[in-house]
């Protein structure tokens, strides 16, 4: 990811007047020093670029640039930079004075507005100017440690802006096998399972594969080992429905990677890497801890539903311990996530990834762990490093989690 293009990473640009601390804040967010510091006004002459690695966004590009309101000789053409940033910028930090909106401040405004191009204002200094605002982030670009606090404040704000064909620019599975390869798709007709149709995350794994010219097998469990004993070369990988993953993993030799529908959701909607780590909450709940299961969409509840009746009959089981178990549906999500141990989120296929890395920070900030469905269910059933095979060294933060 760091070898990502340009064209391929958000662009965030920093614009504001002149000695704002547009620089400052650069060099706040990255860690380094990237950019010159100066009181001397107009020291950014030229546009500055910064790539990072920004997770669970991904690539992103920095641009630093020169401040508006610049009265030097050279003040317009560094000005005429600036301006050209607006073609390629996803994203523009306007960093203001305090909570100074004045002449440079309402341009930047403007111009964003003119072109559509979402602005998030960061209010610095603000220990230093009575800030009354409340619609940006408030810092001293110059208090190196107050880093975190920042970063985190900043990254659930671009994921708020952040444009929704960035955010959903990455496969959902074929990365994870070669070009013209085999991928089976397990996929069980039970009674939940919509008459005539396959669910979302099955028809977009499908159509995920033959988009980047692989093969799909799909098959139902009653089916999978017959399947693979006519195979003259083993699939790359095979995928399956949460709740028969321990019925895969017996059944699929070592050499074939596998893992679930809903841990893919969980890479493609969210991030993997914090989902996995929530599993490791698991095993840590005591009596009496409030567990919370989100399904963001409203479908009816079956008899032996799996969010409502299943999960927790296993989370009950694995643990031995008496949760208080409370659910939640549709897009709202709770006020009082404090009060929980342990977020469970559905796979999402109702929601953009968006949303999804919202609640995932909403939790971080509440001190509360999150993961999913698929993950989560893996674990209940003990499978989840083999589950975890096609996704590198993800199992090995769970382990860090869990000590």
């Amino acid at each position: 990811m760091q070898e990502a293009p340009k064209a391929l990473r958000l662009q965030i640009a920093l614009m504001g007047r002149v000695n704002a601390g547009k620089s400052s804040f650069l060099n706040l967010v990255t860690g380094q020093q990237t950019a010159i510091v100066s009181e001397i006004a107009g020291t950014t002459a030229d546009v500055v670029e910064k790539a990072q690695e920004l997770q669970p966004l991904g690539p992103v590009l920095w641009l630093d640039t020169a401040g508006f309101g610049d009265e030097t000789a050279l003040g317009a053409k560094r000005l005429e930079k600036t301006h050209k940033v607006l073609d390629r910028a996803d994203i523009i930090l306007l960093i203001c004075q305090g909570d100074k909106i004045e002449t440079p401040e309402r341009e930047i405004i403007a111009l964003a507005t003119e072109r559509n191009i979402p602005l998030i204002k960061i209010y610095n200094q603000a220990d230093k100017y009575n800030i009354t605002a409340t619609d940006g982030i408030r810092c001293n670009a110059c208090d190196l440690s107050s880093r975190d606090r920042v970063l985190n404040e900043l990254k659930a704000a671009l994921i708020t802006a952040c444009p929704d064909d960035f955010l959903n620019a990455s496969p959902l599975v074929a990365d994870l096998a070669p070009e013209h390869s085999t991928v089976v798709m397990l996929i069980p007709l039970d009674y939940e399972a919509p008459k005539g149709r396959l669910i979302m995350p099955q028809v977009q794994a499908i159509r995920d594969c033959l988009d980047h010219n692989q093969s799909v097998l799909a098959v139902k469990e009653s089916d999978y080992t017959a399947a693979l004993e006519n195979f003259k070369t083993p699939p790359a990988l095979v995928v399956c429905d949460s709740q028969i993953v321990d019925f895969m993993v017996a059944q699929t030799p070592p050499h074939i990677k596998c893992t679930t529908f809903s841990i893919l959701m969980a890479r493609f909607k969210g991030d993997l890497g914090k989902m996995v780590c929530g599993a490791a909450m698991i095993d840590k709940l005591q009596d009496g801890d409030k567990v919370l299961i989100a399904e963001s969409c409203t479908h009816h509840a079956a008899e032996d539903d799996i969010g409502r009746v299943k999960i927790p009959n296993w989370l009950k089981k694995k643990t031995g311990k008496k949760l208080i178990i409370d659910h939640v549906s549709g897009c709202d999500f709770v006020q009082n996530l404090p009060e929980y141990k342990l977020v469970i989120q559905c796979g999402g296929c109702t929601i953009n990834r968006r949303e999804i890395l919202s609640r995932i920070y909403k939790c971080e900030q509440a001190g509360v762990a999150i993961t999913n469905y698929g993950v989560c269910i893996s674990e209940l059933k003990g499978v989840l490093k083999r589950a975890l095979e096609p996704f590198g060294d993800v199992y090995a933060d769970y382990l860090k989690a869990k000590q």
